[in-house]
């Protein structure tokens, strides 16, 4: 680790938690392994209830759109009340061919502001984890959420809100075509997955958002007021990495 590095995440309150090494000790250690080997928990399509056909037309609307289209529509979009209150849509930001994608669950009052996801905060957090594994906001990764308008008081998005949005997550998701999602926090992983969980009992596992390989970790505005799992979030970040090394790897084999 660069002394730059070093110096960065000790003023996050992060060192030595975010150095990489290649077993993380302690009881909350998963064993890494190629993704190959790993059972897949769970391989169920996206929340989206029953729809009418008005939603469904919408959905396969946004299902052809291309990136501009996506883009101009999100702005646009009057789908659900969060647009009432709205300062900015929030988009996502980032490598629109990444290998990673980020998910988290809504806007707060900054992104609301700026129009871009992780821009307080939580965001400078998101950015050290991503510096400790050696990625970077823009490079080979995008950061997206469930929802693209700020909740009111930032709560969690209710379920007709995330219902609106989850066409433009997915339309987002197959144009970027990530192989692995990491989803930030319990609201990203239940919407993604299709399934009401709690987050420990989706850590630590390998899951599968409509063919690509999904893992879960705590929300960095979480591990914000609960510094003592920043710990786990750093053993899921791990488990991402080795993840990421066997699909690589697998990809290359097959080449």
């Amino acid at each position: 680790m660069t002394t730059r590095r070093a110096e960065m995440l000790k003023e996050m309150g992060l060192a030595p938690v975010w150095r990489l090494r290649e077993s993380p000790p302690g009881p909350d250690h998963v064993a890494a392994a190629e993704p190959a080997a790993l059972p897949v928990a769970d391989s169920q399509p996206p929340l989206s209830g029953h729809e009418s056909p008005i939603f469904s037309d919408r959905r396969s609307v946004i299902m052809r759109m291309d990136w501009p289209e996506l883009k101009a529509s999100v702005a646009g979009c009057t789908s659900c009340a969060l647009h009432a209150n709205r300062n900015k849509t929030v988009f996502g930001v980032g490598d629109e061919n990444a290998d990673w994608l980020f998910v988290g669950e809504g806007p707060g009052a900054e992104e609301d502001a700026q129009g871009e996801p992780f821009v307080g905060q939580a965001g400078k957090l998101l950015d050290s984890m991503l510096a400790a594994i050696g990625l970077k906001r823009g490079q080979n990764v995008y950061i997206a959420n469930v929802v693209k308008c700020r909740p009111p008081g930032n709560r969690n998005p209710e379920h007709q809100e995330a219902l609106a949005c989850e066409p433009y997550l997915q339309r987002q998701i197959e144009l970027i075509g990530p192989r692995l999602i990491v989803a930030m926090g319990r609201v990203a992983a239940v919407n993604l997955l299709a399934r009401e969980a709690s987050i420990a009992s989706l850590r630590g596992k390998l899951h599968e958002y409509r063919g690509i390989r999904l893992i879960v970790t705590y929300h960095p505005a979480y591990l914000l007021r609960n510094l003592p799992d920043k710990a786990k979030a750093w053993v899921d970040l791990c488990f991402a990495v080795e993840t990421m090394k066997g699909l690589q790897s697998a990809q290359s084999t097959t080449i």
